[in-house]
């Protein structure tokens, strides 16, 4: 069985793999700031498998809105108005403290309609290449802190610690390359969705950057945290001298999915494995590329078929479906109690329809991928090769994971009908239908 002591991510081995500094990618790097670095990009091209994407993100980004399915058809009346339990009157105080302190500039940057397109604009790589809203590492100290809030109060305790962990990964990586304008502990944008903070109508917010985006639509006192990103390259702060030292992410998900894979039969390991190797000859075209490597529902890839793969979790034994469970609860670790009971209950509902697929080995150093998919949740796993590390191969320090709700769920989009409808007929304030010229 695997442990938490498994050797394939230990702390200091990313360090063989620093990069040399001295080439013009870091030169350059680490003389621009956020913006001049991703204009040079996107007007330069480099590097072009990453530019390429880019382009076919923005291609993506031109359909409509589906949602990702495993076949190509949303099935309709998955997901409900419930009831979470979120301190929704807070974290409206908290937001509306925030807007009070924004210029005009700032306020009409942030503030976009709750149907906007824009939600589905945010991406992982350092690169800003949606600058919506505002930027934490611009802002003052305080506004910062009042951003910041927003969070701490959507968000679990052991949640918000997980952002955090994300986000101070990523200001020591910026630390390690020299590059501190770029990739630092602040360099996120927040955005706000609808027409103003309310604990009775329908809002949101968005919080992305490097490592870590949040997805995040409220309504009354139920949340919707779909999609969201959460990588780290390296996975930890080995550095005594960092005030962060000891900071470590990811790996409570990674022991979890190595120790259900390894307590698998022979037969039901063949079955879970669809890919024996991490890049394998037998993939298709388009299986593996550079930025996404094998995970598929990443950033645009909102209207993506995924189709399901793998097992059963519903074959598999008590203790099995218990590490599907413990797996799960740490990728709704983001979520506070209640809503993340909701959750568990209604993804453990259809465990007769829930698939757990692998790609690699399994043995206790080996790098891998996994994924678990139903018709109201797909999580992914996957270890990385070397972006800012030279790791040509996968390797235990560099992880990305993600969560979506597929058929329509993503961005509480599956809910706007019934809010419609919840709303009709005793919203307070709407604007009427009907008009008389009366001059």
């Amino acid at each position: 069985m695997a442990s938490s002591t498994t050797t394939g991510g230990g702390e200091g081995e990313y360090r063989q793999y620093l990069p040399d500094l001295t080439i013009p990618r870091f030169t350059t790097m680490q003389k621009q700031d956020a913006h001049e670095y991703a204009k040079e990009f996107i007007e330069g091209g480099n590097p072009p498998w990453l530019h390429g994407l880019y382009l076919h993100w923005r291609k993506l980004f031109q359909e409509p809105f589906k949602g990702v399915t495993n076949d190509g058809h949303v099935r309709p009346n998955l997901f409900t108005l419930q009831d979470d339990e979120m301190p929704i009157q807070d974290i409206v105080y908290a937001t509306e403290h925030l807007i009070a302190q924004l210029s005009p500039e700032q306020l009409s940057k942030v503030s976009y309609h709750i149907d906007s397109p824009e939600w589905r604009t945010w991406s992982n790589p350092e690169f800003l290449l949606s600058d919506k809203g505002i930027r934490l590492d611009e802002l003052t100290a305080p506004v910062r802190s009042s951003v910041l809030a927003i969070l701490q109060k959507t968000l679990s305790p052991e949640g918000y610690a997980k952002a955090l962990g994300a986000m101070r990964i990523n200001g020591f990586l910026g630390d390690l390359v020299q590059a501190p304008a770029v990739c630092n502990e602040y360099s996120y944008n927040f955005v706000l969705f609808g027409p103003k903070p309310s604990p009775t109508s329908p809002w949101g917010f968005s919080f992305y950057g490097h490592h870590l985006c949040l997805n995040i639509f409220l309504y009354k006192s139920q949340i919707i945290l779909s999609p969201w990103f959460t990588g780290a390259e390296p996975n930890m702060i080995d550095s005594p001298s960092s005030p962060y030292h000891g900071t470590r992410i990811l790996n409570q998900e990674e022991i979890l999915g190595l120790q259900l894979m390894q307590s698998l039969s022979p037969e039901a390991q063949s079955s879970a494995q669809t890919y024996k190797t991490m890049k394998d000859p037998a993939m298709p075209k388009g299986r593996w590329n550079h930025d996404d490597q094998r995970h598929l529902c990443g950033a645009y890839r909102d209207n993506r078929v995924v189709p399901y793969e793998g097992i059963l979790v519903s074959s598999f034994n008590t203790q099995q479906q218990d590490l599907v469970l413990q797996i799960l609860n740490q990728y709704l670790l983001y979520l506070p109690p209640k809503a993340r009971q909701n959750r568990l209950e209604q993804i453990k509902s259809f465990f007769d329809e829930t698939y757990f697929s692998w790609i690699g080995g399994f043995g206790d150093n080996d790098p891998f991928y996994y994924r678990l998919q139903s018709p109201v949740v797909i999580v992914e796993f996957d270890h990385h090769s070397g972006v800012f590390l030279t790791n040509k191969e996968p390797a235990k320090f560099h992880i990305h994971t993600l969560l979506r709700m597929p058929n329509g769920g993503d961005y509480g989009m599956a809910l706007r009908p019934l809010i419609f409808e919840d709303e009709k007929g005793r919203k307070e304030g709407a604007v009427a239908q009907e008009f008389v010229w009366e001059g």
